[in-house]
């Protein structure tokens, strides 16, 4: 089974405020978008970055074969939201962006509101691979550490208002972790060595950031560790980012002003980790029929500030990461 997860960048149809311009942009950016997914060849894969459920549709029916699809419902101010593309049909069982109890509310900007919801809505579902074995899997885009400002601006006044929208957005990323966790938690009930559980999507952070520690539950195991090879009662509970299991060369998803980072991730359950053979970013799965030649990475562009520079640029400015589960 190959898994995947990819932030599509602005899926928007054209004419919008954020989407392409014009049709031919727009058909331009399906092409490119289309190509990755068919050279991919997933089973199952998390998108991010869903603007409108139109766009998806239009994606998926230039795509060979037959696709299920299935969306949140709770996308965030610009519209964007998480989902899924499969070759099973899809059950949903959670679409959700509230804080869990407990976790009180977070200051978002200088006013005085504060939130005690996601961004965007985490999504889970149920679907099968195609060794019919049941895998329930939640995708999600946590908040970004792109910083945006009051008035639509990207650039900050000055160093302080940096610091504290940084601080800011630190906080909900945070919290949107913990939320992602528990749903998890919820899916996994303690049987994380018999269920298979996957938790995938943009987390906007680096695979040892404490934001995105926070999913991986009670520590002491990972992939290439000795402790990965000691079962222990943790287990139960524990995810496996797929992160040390992708070649040091292809460990990035995205690059910032010149920065290779791994943003985007993969987290398995012990019933899958067991079971990882591979993993990777770009396209290039080693998996015989349906792998691409090339990893996707030549083409990665070098991205700035503004989210919406590339609003009529083909492709993604995220490159898509997999892993290969031998169930």
């Amino acid at each position: 089974m190959l898994i995947g997860t990819w932030n599509l960048e602005n899926l928007y149809r054209p004419g919008g405020e954020y989407g392409p311009r014009d049709e031919a942009a727009y058909e331009a950016k399906l092409a490119s978008l289309a190509a990755v997914v068919d050279r991919l060849a997933p089973d199952l894969l998390g998108v991010q970055e869903v603007g409108e459920p139109e766009a998806l549709d239009d994606l998926v029916q230039r795509l060979g074969g037959g696709w299920h699809t299935a969306l949140s419902s709770l996308p965030d101010g610009r519209g964007i939201r998480v989902g899924f593309l499969a070759r099973t049909p899809l059950e949903v069982i959670a679409d959700r962006d509230g804080f869990p109890a407990r976790l009180r509310p977070v200051q978002s900007d200088d006013g005085p509101a504060t939130t005690d919801r996601m961004g965007r809505g985490a999504l889970a579902i149920r679907t099968e691979s195609p060794e019919r074995r049941t895998v329930e899997a939640v995708v999600c885009h946590l908040k970004s550490k792109l910083l945006s400002y009051p008035g639509g601006r990207f650039n900050p006044r000055d160093e302080g208002e940096r610091a504290r929208f940084g601080a800011y957005a630190l906080y909900r990323r945070a919290a949107e972790a913990a939320t992602v966790r528990g749903l998890a938690d919820e899916l996994l009930e303690g049987q994380g060595v018999e269920r298979p559980v996957v938790v995938l999507g943009d987390l906007n952070d680096a695979p040892g950031a404490a934001t995105t520690q926070i999913l991986l539950g009670p520590p002491g195991s990972e992939f290439g560790s000795t402790g990965f090879e000691r079962p222990d009662r943790g287990d139960a509970f524990r995810l496996w980012n797929t992160a040390p299991l992708i070649p040091e060369k292809q460990r990035f998803s995205r690059i910032h002003a010149g920065h290779r980072e791994l943003i985007d991730h993969i987290l398995l359950s012990h019933a899958l980790a067991v079971h990882a053979e591979a993993a990777g970013t770009g396209t290039h799965t080693g998996a015989g029929t349906g792998a691409g030649a090339g990893t996707g990475h030549e083409r990665l562009p070098d991205i700035g500030e503004s989210p919406v520079e590339r609003r009529d640029t083909p492709g993604s400015d995220h490159a898509p990461v997999w892993v290969r589960l031998a169930l």
